[in-house]
């Protein structure tokens, strides 16, 4: 029995989506079958999962799987399951009007998109992949009855404008999609989807790691005849065992790289898999991916993170944040643990002592993993640092457990090489003689650090310096202390002397107490006059060829990290710091030797408000007052000519 036929009309945003499916989205039409097997495996994985958490629904769940009828005659293809099904009002929020939670922002995001893969995984990303049907149908049917219900509905559309729904008694429970299929045409790359071997093909292309069985009629060859007579049979075409359950040695690579690119929606190969079985008081397995590139949203916050949880190969729940921490969030996969509660909420999964246990193992794996292609492929490496090198970083603030392991990962700039990076083990092996510490400088390019000022002596001495460029450098290095017993100096904070005489010199001794002598009197001038700028002013030993540099104290922060924390609106006290002069460079010779002169004479202060100005422009510092600075400059420069 069935009641009277409405016909409602699609929303305009999903009319647009359905013009675009069929004619622009897909350029291999086969990947219809892969969108309506999965809906199928969801509902029953939604099915299987209801009927654990809700006694009171009186559903079989002895048999679930997705069967694939084939009518020749017909030329019609039914994708069937015994899932959840659904009601009336799911059809008409899920299937009728997909325009309820952000179509409008998918249809700009597609037209965007300058390729098919990217269009696809915006497809996936918004769960529309139903409508790829009406890329090889001419009319879609689908009836279903949901589970717990008496009633089922059937609805059906051409894909043009608008859609039937009619009330029908007598449905099992699940749902039926049947496609009435266009004639095959190659030129359109419309394949003979009523073919056996066709189908086959794109079922274990696409969807052999299913957990249910698809199931398929199938003509067989009598095995004791001659006359090539033939009896029916149903098939089972997919494999239907996780992945991650079956053992290493039987999983390909290829298998891997294909199961990663349907989790993740990349088309790349991974840089790195990990294949792992736990046993014990806790067992779980997992099998997670290092991508080979950062997607475009990896430094959003909106973006989701964590892998795939399944219990029991009953699925949970996607992104789950508690098993990796947010310095991994670009590892992708599925972990299966067998010990959870099917009803554990995201709430429950940061408290639970064992998902914490599970997530130390995890890290420890996925950090070992890049160690070792670290140590193996050092190119591979190169390339995985630069997609995600900022974000790795992270973790030096987050996870005091793995410190050790994040630094001997580490890779930076340096002036060792203008082109390649180094390791902080490669530096210590390289350290000078006598040499305690790594030296780094950080800043917002690797221009602007090689001509800083405090490089000077350090590059005429040899010694080797990390240029650390990126934002998060900033912070880690104040945090970690050391790396493997060397303590780690920034270059611009502190007394670093690298003339420092050695012990019983008398002559260097007296060398430098006579040029602290004679220069006290204008260090004291100095420091008095730009006092609303400076804390200090004192000679310098690390500058050779530049007049002056401003340093800070071991502890204070940095002018770049200082301007990141007032870009985002946070109001610091003023940090004065201490300026260092060169008392070889002719400039400063000059103006003490001025200073000697006429102590009293007006220009003397501006000169030294255009030394200081000149040594907070070379390290990329503002200026207070770039106005008057400028006026001071030209001024100087007009009585010059």
């Amino acid at each position: 029995m069935s009641s009277s036929v409405e016909t409602l009309e699609f929303q305009a945003e999903t009319r647009q989506l359905l013009r675009l499916v069929i004619h622009s989205i897909y350029s291999n039409k086969d990947i219809f079958l892969r969108e309506l097997i999965s809906n199928a495996s969801d509902a029953l994985d939604k099915l299987r999962l209801q009927s654990l958490t809700d006694p009171g629904l009186e559903v079989d769940t002895t048999d679930l799987h997705i069967t694939l009828e084939v009518d020749k005659a017909a030329r019609t293809l039914t994708v069937r399951d015994n899932g959840i099904g659904m009601s009336r009002d799911d059809l008409v929020e899920l299937i009728g009007t997909i325009a309820k939670s952000g179509t409008a922002g998918l249809l700009e995001k597609i037209k965007e998109s300058q390729d098919a893969a990217t269009a696809q995984t915006l497809i996936g990303q918004f769960g529309v992949g139903f409508y790829s049907a009406f890329m090889v149908a001419d009319k879609v049917t689908l009836r279903t009855r949901r589970a717990g219900t008496d009633s089922g509905t059937q609805w059906e559309s051409d894909g043009e404008g608008a859609y039937t729904l009619r009330s029908v008694d007598g449905l099992p429970v699940g749902t039926s999609v049947t496609l009435h299929l266009k004639p095959a045409d190659s030129e359109d790359g419309l394949a003979d989807y009523l073919s056996e071997w066709k189908i086959r093909q794109i079922v274990k292309q696409y969807s052999d790691f299913i957990r249910w069985p698809i199931r398929m009629a199938a003509e067989r060859a009598d095995t004791d005849g001659t006359d090539g007579s033939t009896t029916a049979g149903v098939d089972t075409l997919n494999s239907m065992k996780a992945l991650w359950a079956r053992p290493r040695a039987e999983v390909t690579q290829a298998e891997y790289n294909e199961f990663y690119q349907q989790i993740s929606h990349d088309w790349l190969d991974p840089a790195a898999t990990i294949h792992m079985r736990a046993e014990g008081t806790f067992e779980y397995e997992a099998l997670l991916f290092v991508p080979s590139q950062a997607p475009f949203d990896l430094f959003s916050r909106e973006t989701p993170r964590g892998v795939q949880l399944y219990v029991k190969r009953v699925f949970i729940m996607d992104d789950c944040e508690a098993l990796m921490p947010n310095y991994l969030r670009f590892v992708k996969g599925v972990v299966d643990a067998h010990d959870l509660s099917l009803s554990i909420s995201r709430e429950n999964l940061q408290h639970d002592r064992q998902i914490r246990g599970v997530r130390r193992r995890l890290v420890k794996k996925v950090l070992g993993a890049i160690k070792d292609m670290q140590a193996g492929d050092g190119e591979r490496y190169t390339k995985f640092w630069a997609q995600f090198g900022r974000v790795l970083k992270e973790g030096l603030l987050e996870d005091t457990d793995n410190t050790d392991v994040l630094l001997e990962l580490v890779s930076a700039a340096s002036t060792h090489d203008p082109e390649k990076t180094t390791t902080l083990r490669e530096y210590v092996e390289r350290m000078k003689d006598g040499q305690d510490a790594i030296y780094y400088l950080t800043g917002e390019s690797r221009a602007m650090v090689e001509n800083s000022p405090h490089m000077e002596a350090f590059a005429a001495k040899g010694y080797e310096v990390l240029i650390l460029t990126d934002p998060i450098d900033e912070v880690w290095v104040e945090r970690v202390q050391a790396f493997d017993g060397h303590r780690l100096q920034s270059i611009a904070k502190g007394q670093v002397d690298l003339d420092e005489p050695a012990e019983g010199d008398q002559d260097a001794d007296t060398e430098q107490a006579k040029r602290q002598q004679d220069h006290a009197a204008l260090l004291t001038w100095l420091t008095s006059t730009l006092s609303d700028h400076v804390k200090q002013v004192r000679l310098s030993s690390r500058l050779t060829t530049s007049a002056a540099c401003i340093v800070g104290d071991a502890h204070d922060m940095t002018p770049t990290l200082e301007k990141m924390y007032r870009a985002t609106g946070q109001q610091l006290p003023a940090i004065k710091r201490t300026l260092e002069l060169n008392p070889a460079h002719p400039l400063i010779t000059a103006l003490r030797t001025t200073h000697e002169a006429n102590a009293d004479d007006p220009a003397l202060a501006e000169i030294a408000e255009l030394v200081y100005g000149s040594a907070l422009l070379a390290e990329g510092g503002d200026l207070p007052d770039p106005a008057r600075f400028t006026r001071l400059l030209t001024d100087r420069l007009s009585r010059a000519l």
